[in-house]
């Protein structure tokens, strides 16, 4: 079995974690393949390198949905089940797609920016366009600041998968002066480039909101850069078991507001967020998961989410 994918760092790392350990469960072999960065025409070179092996099951998280629907159709007539995962390939004939609710993510963010900004103000957004799952989180937020008429979007930058760009871009933005209220930030090495440019300019009352958990993510909410994260269990994703977080920075070093800690960050988790399951024919489609996935988990599974048993809950906290 093969997962394709195209994350760096923090979430590269939670998602081969993942994918071994579920590997190990089940015993089969899992390699973990695909670029370093985000790079669409590579991981549709890889995809067709990796069908020509002749794989008993792939795993994919699209980074160009419409550059990879022919790559998934042909695996699928050849018999080679696909399933994609956190970022979705929905016009394509995969078996089914595992993720976080990326629009109740994008809802969600976008109602922590709107408190922050008392309903008004300028915000820059950092994104990849052409990603189905950060097209899924910019669609909430533009959904939520259609209900503050004098909180607009006024950019959005495609940073290429290239932290740089953020970088770069925010030290323009800030050095010229334009008019930037907030930060949006839709993928997990946005904000903490974000946050970095704020620090060095001593630049406050700008709230940015981040993706994800990462160590320089937490460290930014910690100092103050940055307002709050949404972050989601990859791992877990990655093993049947989808969960998401928001992670704020508390009121004061004793406000008792968090739930968990982790490591310098505060996590609160939402029940509003979290995975589900979307696939065009529940019945057929989840029969041909289970037997191809052999699954070993007792779940429950209710119309267009996973609602997992408390014995499975109790073993994925764990």
């Amino acid at each position: 079995m093969y997962q394709l994918n195209h994350y760096n760092g923090f979430g590269r790392q939670c998602i081969a974690a993942g994918l071994n350990h579920a590997a190990a469960q089940m015993h089969v072999k899992a390699e973990f393949v695909g670029p370093d960065t985000y790079d669409p025409k590579a991981q549709h070179e890889q995809f067709q390198d990796v069908l020509k092996q002749k794989p008993t099951g792939i795993l994919i998280s699209a980074s160009a949905p419409n550059l990879l629907n022919n790559d998934i159709d042909a695996a699928i007539a050849q018999g080679v089940p696909v399933i994609a995962i956190d970022s979705d390939a929905p016009a394509s004939k995969r078996l089914l797609f595992i993720g976080t609710d990326n629009y109740k993510a994008g809802v969600m963010a976008a109602r922590i920016l709107a408190k922050g900004l008392a309903g008004k103000g300028n915000v820059v957004v950092f994104t990849m366009p052409e990603q189905a799952n950060l097209k899924d989180r910019l669609r909430g937020y533009n959904d939520v600041f259609a209900e503050h008429p004098q909180l607009k979007i006024t950019q959005v930058i495609d940073m290429q998968g290239d932290p740089r760009i953020v970088f770069d871009r925010t030290t323009e933005m800030l050095e010229k002066g334009a008019k930037v209220d907030a930060f949006a930030c839709l993928t997990s090495i946005a904000g903490p480039e974000v946050a970095e440019v704020l620090g060095r300019k001593n630049v406050t009352g700008k709230p940015v909101v981040a993706m994800d958990t990462d160590q320089r993510t937490l460290e930014g909410i910690q100092k103050g850069l940055i307002t709050a994260t949404i972050g989601h269990r990859r791992e877990a994703v990655h093993h049947g078991l989808p969960g998401s977080q928001t992670a704020r920075r508390p009121a004061s070093p004793s406000a008792g507001v968090a739930d968990h800690e982790l490591g310098s960050g505060f996590l609160l988790p939402d029940p509003n967020v979290r995975g589900h399951w979307r696939h065009p024919d529940r019945q057929e489609q989840r029969r041909k998961f289970h037997k191809s996935a052999q699954l070993r988990h007792r779940r429950q599974i209710t119309i267009g989410r996973t609602a997992w048993t408390r014995s499975s809950r109790l073993r994925a906290s764990g």
